[in-house]
């Protein structure tokens, strides 16, 4: 919160501390102060900015005049039915003011023409009055009942017969443009719904006046509405559903109508930019402006692309010698690496060499043959396995000691070497075994523990799958009651064995997939070409067409017949015939046997879910 300041003669001084700092609260009206605000609001909407100004400066300045009518010659002729194509101003004798006319104006005009037109008063005259409604006075009655409500008066403001609608062209416009546009755009300023709307100006205008001046016009924001034209009234609607369907149409012919309105409010600032003469000088001085600019843009980029030049030359030379200098570091860095690795392969290959020589000089530690071969073996598994620093170790303990340690040592090598070896492979059988587990356990399914599944199961899972899609309550629970239901082995299968084998069949490889389906469709088509249809909505003998041997309905099929059973409902004449026109490739027959088939699934889908209820409620 801001304090005032002092004035220039008087000093300011804290008279006290201030004991808290000032909070800014956000409050919204409610319950009945929010329906004053919504009734404020409207009002305050119901007319332009411009609008509410001039009658405020037409009710100030006129307060005390005495008000001039003007006499509607046709008023007399006019037509009482037909009051919504009058000019409700000229009726009043308000023609000259239109949209300037205050209210109290308008109440004094209605009361005048109340005095001088009202049927008792004519007929105490002798002049013949019609009857009820028939009588002109209606006529007046209608249009006070609308300039008197500011909403219908702005209605019928945005349709104002005498509004001139107009664009000019292009050729009206070449010789005189502040001439011609000036009005037009003054009296369209009118259904501006923004306050103070900027002037054509003169050609003497500066360029951020005419840019302000077209940035406001194509972001022009109208209040103009054309519900006073509405053919159709809601109020005469006999039920909600007519009533409904007026709304429906009366807002498509609006938002018409306003489109159409905001495309003449474009074409008409289209024409005036192109022809405005400001705009070509702007171009034109724009255009010079760009020219010198590119102008001393390319002397500065041909400067600069010569330095950048010499500059690149100077990096390339500096990259090829880095790049000549690491190709060399490189190059030694990889000779050090070979030559490493071919000294350790020498003393590896030495110290191999040295064990294999210190163990047969030793006879391999024994006199036996086979513990000598055996030993042997022992020995080149251990020029395998151990590493250089283990070797060099090993050989400088056989060279110190006698024969007897010697051997201890090389076995103790070989003991530890064998049970690396030895865990090795048990961790190799371990991997084995759970890898041949999972193997099984994938294979297996895991589905319904030990109950074997038949193909016939197999297939009656997949179809109450796609008969109960996703999204259907206590999904599992009832394709389990399904297949419970249907099938032809006698074993009973819970919720949790449907879910493990539908899991288990989607890890399934496609082409598994494929067969199952494929034979779930030829059992199919075997059963119903022996069974005949015996249905009751068979159709009747003038529907029957030549039997085809009819192939799998498609999804796009399938969307089209839907789409046209529900645009052509029951009641439509020769309605199969239309449907099966808009599904190409179906005859009516195929038609009318596809929708049996969907009736049937919908009705087995509701039994299966009423069972399902039912035996819950049961074990409640």
């Amino acid at each position: 919160m801001m304090l005032r300041g002092a004035p220039e003669e008087q000093a300011t001084a804290v008279a006290r501390p201030l004991s808290a700092a000032s909070v800014l609260y956000q409050v919204e009206p409610v319950g009945r102060w929010f329906e004053a605000f919504i009734k404020r609001r409207n009002i305050h909407i119901s007319a332009s900015f411009q609008e509410l100004e001039d009658e405020k400066e037409l009710s100030e300045e006129s307060g005390d005049e005495e008000l001039q009518l003007e006499e509607y010659s046709m008023l007399k002729t006019l037509d009482p039915k037909d009051w919504k194509n009058q000019d409700h101003y000229s009726v009043l004798g308000l023609g000259h003011m239109r949209y300037k006319a205050s209210q109290k104006q308008i109440k004094a005009a209605h009361k005048a023409m109340v005095l001088k037109h009202h049927p008792d008063k004519r007929k105490a005259a002798g002049e013949q009055i019609g009857e009820g409604d028939n009588d002109y006075f209606t006529c007046i009655t209608k249009a006070y009942e609308i300039l008197s409500d500011p909403v219908k008066r702005r209605a019928f403001n945005s349709v104002d017969p005498t509004f001139d609608n107009t664009v000019p062209s292009k050729s009206e416009a070449k010789e005189n443009f502040f001439e011609v546009f000036s009005p037009v755009f003054e009296r369209n300023a009118r259904w501006s719904n923004k306050k103070n709307v900027p002037k054509l100006g003169d050609k003497n205008s500066s360029f951020e006046e005419v840019d302000a001046f077209y940035s406001f016009w194509y972001d022009f924001d109208s209040w103009r509405e054309f519900s006073y034209l509405d053919e159709e009234e809601k109020e005469k609607a006999e039920c909600r559903d007519e009533r409904r369907w007026i709304e429906k149409q009366n807002r498509a012919t609006r938002a018409q109508r306003k489109k159409e309105e905001m495309n003449r409010i474009r074409t008409l600032v289209d024409t005036a930019y192109s022809c405005d003469p400001r705009i070509k000088k702007f171009k034109e001085e724009e255009k010079a402006k760009k020219e010198a600019e590119k102008k001393a843009k390319v002397d500065a980029k041909r400067k600069e692309q010569e330095e950048k030049e010499k500059q690149r030359q100077a990096e390339l030379e500096a990259a090829r010698l880095a790049k000549e200098k690491e190709e060399e570091e490189t190059r030694q860095q990889a000779q050090l690496l070979k030559k490493e690795k071919d000294i350790q392969k020498k003393a590896i290959k030495k110290e191999r060499q040295k064990l294999r020589t210190t163990c047969k000089n030793w006879n391999y530690f024994s006199d036996n043959e086979a513990e000598c071969v055996k030993m042997m073996e022992e020995v080149e598994k251990l020029c395998d396995r151990l590493e250089l620093a283990s070797l060099q170790c090993l050989n400088e303990a056989l060279t110190s000691t006698t024969r007897e340690e010697g051997k201890a040592a090389v076995e103790k090598q070989i003991e530890d070497i064998n049970e690396q070896i030895r865990r090795e492979k048990e961790e190799a059988e371990a991997r084995l075994r759970q890898a041949t587990k999972s193997s099984e356990k994938s294979t297996s399914g895991g589905g319904g523990g030990s109950k074997n599944w038949s193909e016939d199961d197999l297939q009656l899972l997949i179809k109450a799958v796609n008969l109960f899609p996703a999204g259907t309550n206590s999904r599992w629970e009832v394709i389990a009651n399904y297949m419970n239901l249907h099938s032809v082995t006698g074993i009973k299968r819970t919720a949790k064995d449907v879910i493990n084998k539908a899991k288990s069949l989607q890890k399934l490889d496609p082409h598994q997939k494929d067969d199952i389906n494929k034979k779930a469709f030829d059992k199919f088509k075997k059963e119903h070409s022996v069974v005949p249809q015996t249905d009751i909505a068979t159709p009747s003998e003038r529907f029957e067409v030549p039997v085809t041997d009819s192939s799998p309905w498609t999804t796009e099929e399938q969307k089209l017949l839907e789409q046209a059973l529900k645009t052509y409902p029951v009641n439509t004449p020769e309605r199969w015939e239309k449907i099966a026109t808009s599904v190409p490739g179906r005859s009516k027959k195929d038609c009318m046997k596809r929708y049996k088939e969907l009736v049937e699934i919908v009705k087995a889908k509701k039994a299966a879910q009423e069972q399902v209820l039912n035996a819950a409620k049961i074990k409640k």
